[in-house]
């Protein structure tokens, strides 16, 4: 069975890494449907219907974005708070849709790795920090996946550090 993956990019055609990583879903079409938010949806009004039927084709799924502020972009979080409905995805004998389904997020990350630790300048890990991803996912008996992170991209962005991202990237989808 495919895997969904569900690229949250305001800018994906203008993009560095996820943009790179995407073009190597293509490879794969038998693998991979790449969902693309901003495109299908620019003028942002999302079609609640429709993504929860598209979801429950799959059994597994993948959030791609960038990491904004220590956060997911905007739009994702308006995703989650419209189609993880009452019924739907939590809280009725016909609720739990994502029950089961194996869910990851897969994240482009500005600065280093080694920031996002107890001790570093943050003081915060990445898992620390998508916490609600997890817990929001737990609720609905999802199967939260641990997350595949790029860091510092922000800081090198030549063609030889996102290609290294690559097979990084493509054993994180294998292990899915």
């Amino acid at each position: 069975m495919k895997t969904l993956v569900i690229v949250i990019h305001p800018d994906i055609r203008n993009s560095i890494i996820n943009k790179r990583w995407i073009e190597e879903l293509n490879k794969s079409p038998e693998k991979y449907d790449i969902h693309l938010l901003h495109e299908v949806y620019p003028n942002g009004k999302i079609d609640v219907s429709a993504e929860q039927k598209l979801v429950e084709q799959y059994s597994k799924i993948i959030f791609q974005f960038p990491l904004y502020w220590f956060n997911c972009p905007p739009f994702l979080k308006k995703w989650l708070d419209e189609v993880l409905t009452y019924g739907w995805a939590y809280g009725s004998k016909s609720g739990y849709k994502l029950s089961g389904k194996k869910i990851a997020l897969a994240m482009s990350v500005g600065i280093d790795e080694n920031e996002y630790t107890q001790t570093g300048k943050y003081n915060y890990t990445l898992e620390q920090l998508t916490a609600p991803f997890e817990l929001t996912f737990t609720y609905v008996k999802a199967d939260y996946q641990p997350l595949f992170a790029y860091y510092g991209i922000e800081l090198n962005s030549s063609r030889e550090w996102i290609e290294r991202s690559v097979p990084l990237y493509k054993n994180f989808l294998k292990s899915f």
